[in-house]
């Protein structure tokens, strides 16, 4: 899978919770994070009305 980098600003708290997680795991802090965005995601595509 192709990666594209960006920059982005996160509450400090939400960050530091993040990064915690991501050493609790053993997964590097990239990894959460997408895992994250993608449930993020699935959660509301299934609230999108079909047409």
């Amino acid at each position: 899978m192709k990666k594209k980098m960006f920059t982005t600003r996160l509450n400090v708290q939400i960050l530091k919770r993040a990064k915690k997680l991501a050493i609790d795991l053993d997964r590097p802090l990239n990894a959460v994070l997408e895992e994250a965005l993608q449930d993020l995601l699935k959660k509301y595509e299934k609230r999108k009305p079909k047409k």
